[in-house]
């Protein structure tokens, strides 16, 4: 049975309160909270075995390496990894867009295509418009519709022998949609294109699996997962992953060095220089344990209920349009009033004790593609209520009579 109370009960924060009102928190596409068995995870470390790991014989490097390398293999399992080396830690989900963009500087020459979708975080886009700086490279935009879906025909028209690189979200930030990234990634590959897949955003909904994906790039942000913000990993097929150049220089990705030539360390070291996020690791591993206990099955269908239920009573209020309509999509709801700024409305409800996301959500294209300044975003986690939403809707009412 998926227990909302006990569950609840895992959250610390979710007691306190803002302005003197119960925080409703629907925030949780920017980050997700942190439930208590994380907490200790974090805590457990620096009280018991701080030390730096891979490099020391003694007692507490020993064991912080086995536990940060058990998170690495948790990672693994979770995603259905086929190989441990696939797994790269990283800082989160831009430094793992970033690195592979470095990588294919060396790769890509003037001529070469890269594809896009038009419903990107900036930081699925910027890194790709520098890497055709460099390397000159043109990059070209998969379109949507207005009901945030994109064109597939269109993408199909987009593909040719040229095109070398394919990079799509798995899920929408702004939008909430569920890209059909099985199909888009199938498609790629029949011209030979490898394709990175920015699953941020579906790592606390999707349990994503890499080898029936067969993709060749995906990254994820543990702070989406109920995880530590500062980590995040990067999957990459060794094929790909030898491929490229290390992102950095330093200790660790090293096999030997003098002032004459350095070489460098094997798969996943290679790609993972200087003393890493230990604790972060090791606490991105609890948090994945904690979602499987859950169960992603009950997750899904809970925030599903969460989805039409707020739907349908956002939509009751007059002048409320949502925008991202797509048939498949997470629980994510993106709106505006008419004649109404978003910030206005989201300034009244953090007055209320209810934390949304106001602004472009770093997908301004998205913004520009729908002709406004950005939306009120409430996004819903496993951990928040129907009671909740009624708080929002009302909230939402209050500032409509407000403003308008």
């Amino acid at each position: 049975m998926f227990n909302i109370a006990k569950i609840r009960a895992d959250f610390p924060i979710l007691k306190r309160k803002v302005n003197g009102r119960p925080l409703v928190y629907f925030d949780n596409a920017a980050t997700s909270q942190t439930p208590i068995q994380v907490i200790d995870a974090i805590v457990d470390y620096y009280s018991n075995y701080n030390a730096n790991i891979h490099r020391g014989v003694h007692a507490l490097s020993q064991e912080a390496t086995d536990k940060y390398e058990a998170a690495r293999q948790k990672i693994q399992r979770h995603y259905n990894i086929g190989k441990i080396q696939e797994v790269i830690f990283t800082s989160g989900t831009t430094h793992s867009i970033n690195l592979v963009a470095n990588g294919f500087s060396s790769l890509l020459e003037k001529g070469d295509e890269i594809l896009v979708s038009a419903m990107e975080h900036h930081s699925n886009i910027v890194p790709w418009q520098m890497l055709c700086e460099r390397t000159g490279a043109t990059l070209k935009v998969i379109p949507m519709n207005l009901d945030g879906e994109l064109l597939m025909q269109d993408y199909y028209d987009l593909l040719n022998d040229r095109t070398k690189l394919v990079f799509c979200n798995h899920v929408s930030n702004a939008l909430g949609t569920i890209n059909p990234i099985a199909e888009i990634i199938e498609a790629a590959h029949g011209v030979g294109a490898a394709v990175l897949v920015d699953g941020a955003q579906a790592a606390p909904h999707i349990k994503a699996d890499m080898q029936q994906l067969d993709v060749d790039f995906y990254t994820v942000s543990a702070h989406k997962v109920c995880g530590p913000t500062g980590v995040g990993m990067l999957y990459g097929k060794e094929a790909w992953l030898r491929k490229l150049p290390p992102y950095q220089g330093g200790g660790e990705m090293i096999a030997e060095v003098t002032f004459e030539k350095t070489t460098y360390a094997d798969l996943p070291h290679k790609f993972e220089a200087g003393t890493p996020n230990i604790c972060g690791g090791i606490a991105f591993g609890a948090a994945l344990d904690y979602m499987n206990a859950l169960g992603f099955n009950a997750i899904t269908k809970y925030e599903k209920e969460l989805l039409e239920y707020a739907t349908e009573k956002l939509l009751a209020i007059g002048g409320l349009k949502i925008y991202g309509t797509a048939e498949h999509k997470t629980s994510v709801i993106s709106f505006n009033i008419k004649d109404i700024h978003p910030y206005d409305i989201g300034t009244i409800l953090d007055k209320l004790g209810i934390a949304v996301r106001t602004g472009h959500h770093c997908a301004q294209p998205i913004m520009d593609f729908y002709k406004i300044p950005g939306t009120v975003r409430a996004s819903f986690s496993f951990y928040n209520t129907k009671e909740e939403i009624d708080a929002l809707v009302e909230g939402v009412e209050r500032a409509k009579n407000m403003l308008q």
